[in-house]
This record gives C-alpha cells, sequence and structure tokens, in this order.
C-alpha cells in the first residue's frame, strides 16, 4: 500500500486528530526550541492534522507555514482545521519528500513528527530539505520510531507502509552527509502520558509496569536538529 492510500484511509477514520493527540505530549516541548522569529517561512514535512503549523504561527508569529504531506485526506482535513481556527497564513499542499516545491534557500526552519521514516529515499529527503533551507535555517527531525526505542519496533507490522528505523547515529551521520551541521541530539520524555497505577500491571499490552515506564520515561521522542551552513 502506498503512503497516500495507507493515510487517506487514517484521515477518512478521523485518526489524524488521535495523532495529534499523542504527538502533542513531545511536539510542544521540541516546538518550543524552534528558533523562529517574526515572520519566517515553515514547512512541516507530513503535516498530518496541521497542528504544529498552527502552534508556531499563534505562538511564535511564523509567517507563512505550509505543511506538505503525501495523502490528499490528511491536507484536506488539515486545511478545513485551519480554516476553523483563522489561520490565513497557514496552507496545505499534496506532495511527497523525494522533490520538494520550494525553490533553494526559501524556506527558515523544517519540522517534522513522525513522517520522516517513511521517505522512501531518506536521504535524498535529506539533500533536498538542506536545499531548501536557507542558511543558518534549521530542521527539527521528532521521531518515536527509532532504533535504540526497542519498544517501537513492532510497528512496522502494523502498517504496510515501509518504514526506515535508523539509530540516532544514523540520524547524526544522515544529517551531516546531506550537508546539515547537527546542532543538538536528545530524547524528549513523554511527563504527561497518563501512567496507569502499579495494581494494573502486567497487562496484555506490557509484561511488566517496568518496561512501560521505560518506554515513555526512558525513551520518548528522539530529536535530531541540523542546522544549514
Amino acid at each position: 500500500m502506498s503512503v497516500r492510500d495507507e493515510f487517506d484511509a487514517w484521515a477518512a477514520d478521523g485518526r489524524d486528530r488521535g495523532m495529534e493527540d499523542r504527538h502533542w505530549h513531545t511536539a510542544k516541548h521540541a516546538l518550543a526550541r524552534m528558533p523562529v522569529e517574526s515572520g519566517d517561512v515553515i514547512l512541516d514535512l507530513g503535516t498530518g492534522s496541521g497542528y504544529a503549523l498552527r502552534a508556531l504561527h499563534d505562538t511564535k508569529d511564523a509567517g507563512r507555514g505550509y505543511g506538505l504531506d503525501g495523502s490528499p485526506e490528511m491536507a484536506q482535513n488539515a486545511r478545513r482545521y485551519t480554516d476553523e481556527a483563522d489561520s490565513d497564513d497557514v496552507g496545505f499542499l499534496v506532495g511527497d519528500f523525494d522533490e520538494l516545491p520550494f525553490a533553494d534557500d526559501s524556506v527558515d526552519h523544517v519540522w517534522s513528527m513522525e513522517a520522516f521514516y517513511y521517505a522512501a529515499d531518506p536521504h535524498h529527503t535529506l539533500e533536498e530539505i538542506a536545499r531548501v533551507l536557507k542558511p543558518g535555517g534549521t530542521f527539527f527531525c521528532a521521531v518515536n520510531y527509532y532504533e535504540e526505542n526497542t519498544h517501537s519496533h513492532e510497528w512496522q507490522e502494523h502498517i504496510e507502509v515501509e518504514m526506515t528505523r535508523w539509530s540516532a547515529e544514523e540520524y547524526r551521520t544522515g544529517f551531516r552527509e546531506a550537508g546539515l551541521h547537527v546542532a543538538e541530539q536528545d530524547n524528549i520524555s513523554d511527563r504527561d502520558i497518563d501512567i496507569p497505577p502499579a495494581a494494573e500491571f502486567p497487562t496484555d499490552d506490557w509484561e511488566t509496569r517496568e518496561a512501560m515506564v521505560e518506554r515513555y520515561r526512558t525513551f520518548g521522542t528522539l530529536l535530531t536538529v541540523g542546522v544549514a551552513p
């Protein structure tokens, strides 16, 4: 199944809002760290419901925001949610990560949450990101599906789209090979998740409470920040 077909189905089922709810716990901390200045142009890769662009527009006075998604249904939903929020400077388009429809040195910052690993050719996608970023522009790449997070490895079994599972080191190497400086990399723990009381363990989903706590408190979201030279 293609990325388009997979996420068109998700959007039709309303699962885009569910993705937003799950991602926001850690995304909000990463978004707050972006060095966005008033009027900056933002590109959101794999925008989903478009929540990241709306947040940057509302809290950092970002300028024009572009949300790109491979799913027309996702983009349509994001457009509707944004119209409801009255964010005129935020727009959405359908496309993939292989050929970004932006001119060289035209974007101040790129954001991607839980989407980069769907890129058909992640190395080329990084080259495209480096191409469109202005000198000094940043790429904030946040993922929960990565090698060190062993609890995420089973996700591939539940989705037909091929996913790329890189380690933290592979992310740093990929960024550098594409010409991006790695400014920082760390894990953002999910401190907002509601962890059930110990009396409810073990459960069907987790063999032990310790394993579940480790998933959210130890691994969390891997954030890699690249800077265009």
